[in-house]
This record gives C-alpha cells, structure tokens and sequence, in this order.
C-alpha cells in the first residue's frame, strides 16, 4: 500500500468528501456516491463539438448584442433608444465612473474574453493542435466562469421594462434579441464544456510527452557518457 495518496488516482465527492478511485468513463455515463448518491463525474456526449458551435454562434451575436439598441422609450413625445455600450458611455458621461467600469467589466469584457476563449479553447481540441499553453489559459478560463454577470444584467433589463410599462410606451429593438442570443450560447457554451475532459485530456497528453523527452535525454546522456 502507497504510503501517500495520489490525487490522480482518487476523486473526492463534494457533498460528504469520500473518497473513490478516479472511474474511467465513456460518453454519456456518469459515476454517483455510494455514501450520499451525489453526481461524483460525469462524461459529457460530444462535449467539444456542442461548446465549439455554442461558442461560434456566441460569438456571431456578441456585436449585435453590444451595439444595436436594446429597447425604446417614448415619453411626452420624445422617443430614446439606447445600446449596452450607450449605457456605458452615459454613465460616463454623468460621472459614474465605477459603475460604468462595472458594468463594461462584468456585461462585455469578462463574457466576452470567456466566450472566445472557450471558442479557442475547443478549436484546438476538435482540430487536434494540442500545446502545453492550453493547461494555463485553461485555468485562467476556469477562474473566468464565475464572473460573467450576462444573466443579472438581463433580470436588470425585465425589471426596467417592468417598470415603465404603466408611464412610458416600450419598443423592443433587435439589440435586446442579440443579447438573450448571446446569453443562450455564452451560457450553453459553458454548460456543454467537460472541463474534467478538458483536464484529463491536457494533463495526460503533456505528462506523457513530458516523460518521453525525459527518457529521450536521459538515454542521450547515457549514450554521450559512454561514449566519453
């Protein structure tokens, strides 16, 4: 018996922290918790190929989604329309500087950045051109996935219109349309990624190529110390 436990081997259940050997699984299959019967793995069915369309049609609709005007209002005859990034720019332009950075931090640049890079991520695993700078921007990713506020800024939008439906006439504009698009692909893209895949994947392909270089250096340097 090891007289230390190798986190490679073993997988912990996150509702009451027993421990089991890592299962090998096949598509679709999941392992449960003899204990608790929680969900302990699961393996995803063609889990790179339905983020990889998430993603592509995510990112088809991230600019609509920015640009175009989410909803009008009219109101003692004057009618205003406005864009997620005109949101931005009349907090600016009224001085709220940190609700502005906010809002452009955790509506555009923190789901945008993640929908790319999951975009990025699954290109190279269905295209197979693994490289060893996938396992950091990997990480990076993971700690991207709870950052991404799409869905309050969404229950922010209903609210408002909730609002001024009794005061105002509403219009809703294609922008609002983009973005709950954007919304179903960012989220479905996250959703359908097998990240236990994505690190077994990664850390084993790069384990083995890392051995391999090793045993190719240490058998030329047993051959160049023999031949000296």
């Amino acid at each position: 018996m090891d007289k230390y436990l190798t986190t490679k081997r073993v997988i912990a259940c996150l509702q009451c922290d027993a421990l089991y050997d890592k299962p090998l699984l096949k598509q679709g299959q999941s392992a449960k918790c003899t204990r608790c019967g929680s969900t302990l793995a699961e393996r995803k069915v063609d889990s790179v190929e339905r983020s990889f369309n998430w993603s592509l049609a995510g990112v088809l609709f991230m600019l609509p989604a920015i640009l175009l005007p989410i909803m009008g209002v009219s109101l003692a005859g004057q009618f205003h329309q406005a864009s997620l990034l005109d949101c931005i720019l009349v907090l600016i332009d009224r001085g709220f500087f940190m609700i502005a950075s906010l809002v452009f931090l955790f509506t555009i640049a923190v789901p945008v950045v993640r929908l790319i890079g999951a975009l990025y991520l699954t290109y190279h695993f269905k295209f197979k051109r693994l490289k060893p700078s996938l396992l950091n921007f990997f990480r990076a990713y993971h700690y991207l996935n709870s950052w991404a506020m799409l869905n309050v800024f969404m229950l922010g939008i209903v609210v408002s219109m909730y609002k001024l439906l009794d005061d105002t006439e509403l219009s809703v504009n294609l922008g609002l349309f983009s973005f709950i698009l954007w919304l179903i692909c960012s989220t479905m893209a996250s959703s359908s990624l097998d990240q236990d895949y994505i690190w077994d994947k990664l850390e084993r392909y790069f384990s083995i190529e890392n051995n391999t270089e090793k045993k190719q250096t240490d058998k030329a340097d047993a051959n160049e110390y023999t031949n000296s």
